[in-house]
């Protein structure tokens, strides 16, 4: 056991950042706990996890670094009058695996919260909901 009661040194050697897939199964579980009323209203939203965002979205977004972003939606959102049409992409969010990565190492969040917040926020933004609700739904995510 290590000093501080955590776990043993031994055990942290064997531990590595999670791939792309790994975070990716991580926010299937988290959208997968949201509530299933919710999940039925967001259609045939596509989850996706890439290490970081284009060089194009970091330009559209105005990020000073790859670091500033941690996920995107992108699509047409509820709140601008989406809706399934033949030869539409669907919606997609991303999450971006190194910032959110860089943002867990400094905060005291479990990764696993951090992407449930950054997947939520961003479904958020698919339904324009408040950020009162946007707590909610990781609230219920969370039990």
């Amino acid at each position: 056991m290590s000093a501080d009661g955590g776990r043993p040194a031994a055990e942290w050697l064997k531990l590595s950042a999670p791939t792309l897939a790994e975070m990716e199964a991580m926010a299937l579980d988290a959208y997968a706990r949201l509530p299933e009323a919710f999940r039925a209203m967001c259609g045939n939203l596509v989850v996706r996890v890439e290490d970081f965002p284009t060089d194009d979205v970091l330009e559209e977004m105005e990020a000073e670094t790859p670091f500033d972003l941690l996920g995107l939606f992108q699509g047409i959102g509820l709140a601008q009058g989406y809706e399934t049409a033949a030869g539409m992409l669907p919606n997609m969010i991303f999450l971006y695996r190194r910032p959110i990565l860089d943002y867990w190492a400094e905060h005291e969040d479990t990764l696993g919260d951090v992407v449930t917040h950054v997947l939520v926020h961003e479904i958020g933004h698919h339904f324009g909901l408040s950020d009162e609700d946007m707590e909610r739904l990781e609230e219920q995510a969370d039990t």
